[in-house]
């Protein structure tokens, strides 16, 4: 009996040790972008270990069934001198101890709870329970109650953190008695006013950014004079930003009974171009009796040591100064093909399976910095539709406003093509790290980079999930992407299976269909493949190991979609032959008027009949477009300059 009574008790003692936890506040929901979102812990005790806590993230909507979708480690952590601790991002200020990133804490009706255990305890999708629980809270924004989810957790009532008509500024607080109020946030404070009255420390900078070879001027602060000398550290370092591009001391002091101190950051004008940085400040440790007010802010540093292409924008296109990358024999396989034949031979070159690769979603952002980057700035990415130049920095990496940010756009839209994407897509894992992908892979067209464009966030909204054609670009554009966007969608319709490009506009709900295909052939031949574009398509290759063969060779566009379906393909009766010079000459046929690419020194044109008789002679010819006012018919044209000499039959119609 008594061997009973001892266990029982010790029992007793070490709840008791593990009882004095609680979640002594939350706030689900903040002003505009939900950065502010914190949960805050509390113990009876100051400095109080957390190690063996996680804090467990549970999901009351329907899809969520009560079960978790985060999980945080409290290891390593103590509350603070008032026994408080906070978990939220870098958004809520003071800042908190524990981060995490912003957008994570889901509005309700859910649940947080703290448990003896650890985060891989609790994977997504991990059912509530009582087992190890030590406190919890379920919560709403103005949602009916999750008694499920109250049962699973063992608690009696769910919190309304709407109750007073303003979740978005109002936070659940715990009361001493374990009831809750609803009333203004007060993140690091106790809720009853009691406790030490922490000092917070903050600082500012003289810029919001800066130029390499500028100095910055850091000016520390704490909100009252300190008693004791405080000395403090920080750091500057931040992903590519390291102590070799400063000069400068990261230790200062603010002297007894004052409350400032300056420190002076001289930024290196290294000469090379490593891109637009962030630095970013970030305190070290705070002793007790002290809290950050502001502490892991990033500030840009530009690099003026940028570089330039010799090509052109694709408003100032320059065409045969960037070679096509393809390996010898490429496109062999389509010579003497025709019709469907064609079109599935292209398939099997772009498709194939034992070569082509698919990249992550999130790999997407770092291969358009590279494809679609702005010729005239290295530090820049050229935006498809505004056709305008934007810091690669710029990228939209949160939800919110886009306004002034570019983001991914698919040329096919996403809705249309029926993409979608999975967790493992949310992952930048580099080149080499990859899913193989086939004709039959369409949840890849996700992150198909070939149908993907840097573009203006807004803009990107505009166009939505329209047809091109019904979709002309923003206003006074001067269509330099047309062509471009043409070659995107003709390359996805040939690239994956159950994709096709119609004539007149499907309703925008149409999965598989896209529009206009007249259009679209009027765009690839009004706008010929550019330089940009044959650089985009080099690039894309070293990451997916395929190619757009309408940038390559523009002449299939009319064999697999305009007035040559159903021909058979021969490259050295027509455009696309694999000579020195990568002259291209389309559409062909044609009703008079030819585009002309690929010309990059003096070159001379001369068109005869079929009997040999001269109509044109042209000294020098020059990438753009001529006009043979000429009856229907087939004519030859030559292209010479210093190193070859390429003819071509060009079928007036």
């Amino acid at each position: 009996m008594k061997l009973i009574f001892t266990s029982f008790l010790a029992c007793l003692l070490s709840l008791a040790s593990y009882s004095q936890l609680v979640i002594n506040e939350l706030d689900s929901d903040t002003p505009g972008q939900d950065f502010q979102e914190f949960i805050e812990l509390k113990s009876d005790t100051p400095n109080f270990p957390l190690d063996g806590y996680v804090v467990v993230l549970f999901n009351g909507s329907t899809s969520g069934n009560d079960s978790s979708y985060f999980a945080v480690d409290l290891d390593g952590y103590q509350t603070d001198i008032n026994g408080i601790l906070v978990i939220g991002s870098t958004g809520v200020s003071p800042i908190p101890e524990l981060l995490i990133p912003p957008l994570v804490i889901q509005n309700g009706a859910d649940a947080v709870a703290i448990y003896l255990g650890d985060a891989t305890d609790f994977p997504e999708f991990t059912p509530a329970t009582t087992t190890n629980l030590i406190d919890a809270l379920v919560y709403d924004t103005s949602d009916p109650d999750d008694t499920a989810l109250m049962a699973l957790l063992g608690v009696t009532e769910q919190i309304n953190e709407d109750e007073n008509g303003n979740a978005t500024t109002e936070s659940i607080q715990r009361n001493n008695d374990g009831t809750y109020t609803v009333t203004t946030p007060t993140p690091g404070e106790t809720n009853d006013g009691s406790g030490v009255d922490l000092n917070g420390i903050s600082f500012t900078t003289d810029q919001d950014e800066y130029e390499e070879g500028e100095v910055m001027t850091i000016t520390f602060t704490t909100e009252f004079n300190v008693t004791n000398d405080l000395n403090l550290d920080f750091t500057l370092d931040n992903e590519t930003f390291t102590t070799a591009d400063f000069t400068g001391n990261t230790s200062f002091t603010i002297s007894a009974g004052t409350n400032s101190e300056v420190v002076q950051i001289q930024l290196v004008a290294d000469g090379i171009n490593d891109g637009d940085e962030f630095l970013e400040i970030d305190l070290g440790f705070i002793p007790q009796g002290f809290n950050r007010i502001r502490d892991n802010v990033q500030i840009l540093v530009i690099d003026q040591d940028f570089t330039q292409a010799d090509y052109g924008t694709p408003l100032n296109p320059t065409y045969g100064m960037v070679a096509s990358t393809q390996p010898s024999g490429y496109y062999s396989s389509l010579t003497g093909l025709g019709g469907e034949d064609l079109r599935l031979a292209m398939q099997d070159i772009i498709s194939d399976p034992a070569v082509v690769r698919a990249q992550t979603y999130a790999d997407v952002v770092d291969i358009l910095k590279e494809a679609d980057q702005n010729p005239e700035n290295s530090n820049e990415v050229w935006l498809f539709y505004t056709e305008q130049a934007r810091a690669k920095y710029l990228y939209q990496n949160t939800g919110g406003s886009n306004v002034g940010l570019w983001n991914r756009e698919h040329t096919y839209p996403q809705s249309r093509g029926g993409f979608y994407t999975i967790e493992y897509d949310e992952v930048a894992d580099g080149r080499d790290l990859f899913l193989v992908s086939s004709a039959d892979s369409l949840r890849h067209g996700i992150s198909e980079v070939h149908g993907l464009r840097a573009a203006d966030g807004p803009e990107n909204s505009s166009r939505n999930n329209s047809d091109y054609g019904e979709y002309d670009g923003p206003a006074g554009n001067l269509g330099s992407w047309k062509g471009d966007a043409a070659r995107a969608v003709m390359y996805m319709a040939v690239r994956f299976n159950n994709l096709e490009l119609v004539n007149g506009d499907p309703a925008n709900t149409t999965v598989g269909q896209l529009g206009d295909l007249e259009t679209l052939l009027d765009w690839h031949r009004n706008d010929p493949p550019d330089d940009f574009e044959m650089h985009r398509n080099n690039v894309i290759y070293t990451w997916q190991f395929n190619r757009n063969p309408f940038i390559d060779r523009p002449d299939l566009v009319e064999y697999i979609y305009g007035n040559m379906m159903g021909e058979i393909y021969n490259p050295g009766l027509g455009i696309g032959s694999e000579t020195l010079s990568e002259i291209n000459v389309y559409p062909n046929p044609s009703s008079g008027t030819f585009n002309v690419a690929g010309i990059s020194e003096d070159t001379k044109l001369t068109v005869t009949d079929i009997s040999g008789k001269v109509i044109l002679k042209s000294e020098r010819i020059e990438n753009g477009t001529f006009t043979l006012n000429l009856p229907s018919g087939l004519y030859i044209a030559t292209f010479e300059n210093a190193a070859n000499v390429e003819t071509f039959k060009l079928v007036i119609e």
